[in-house]
């Protein structure tokens, strides 16, 4: 969900609050006026007259933070790098020198669009985990490949 749109939905519950607090804290003052005979005198105006500054004060809050959301926080974009297929000739060129394990992996990784998680190339090439890491380990000592870290694995992208 788009941070403005969760500062509208704030400001919106906001709105909703205002009204039952206000219809509320109208209540409670009728209740008041009906029930204390003292007049201005009686400790329950002090006490009605407390919640009411409490209670707008945390719409007022509310209201702010919703503003705050909506015109200052910045959504994030997350952004994909993707290069573009070789053409032939340059996938020869750059997979002509490489031994077969090697060739295997990285037409896996060109097909994927240049990004793959290693785990995937192990259930593809039914090789271990160790033979696919140590492939790796060559390919990006030869500056084919990438390996970053994405939480327990591992994505494998094509530089």
């Amino acid at each position: 969900m788009k941070n403005k749109h969760v500062g509208y939905l704030i400001l919106g519950i906001t709105a909703i609050f205002f009204f039952v607090v206000m219809s509320f804290n109208y209540a409670l003052q009728e209740i008041v006026n009906t029930s204390c005979t003292h007049g201005s005198a009686c400790p329950m105006h002090a006490t009605t007259f407390t919640q009411e500054i409490i209670s707008y004060s945390l719409m007022g809050l509310l209201t702010l933070v919703g503003l705050f959301i909506v015109f200052f926080m910045k959504d994030e974009t997350i952004i994909r790098e993707t290069k573009k297929g070789l053409s032939n000739e340059e996938k020869k060129t750059k997979l002509g020198n490489l031994d077969d394990d090697e060739r295997n992996i990285m037409n896996i990784v060109l097909r994927e669009e240049g990004s793959i998680f290693q785990s995937a190339i192990v259930k593809e090439t039914k090789l271990s985990k160790v033979k696919v890491t140590r492939i790796l380990d060559r390919l990006e000592g030869k500056k084919l490949i990438e390996r970053k870290r994405r939480g327990m694995s591992n994505i494998i992208i094509h530089k």
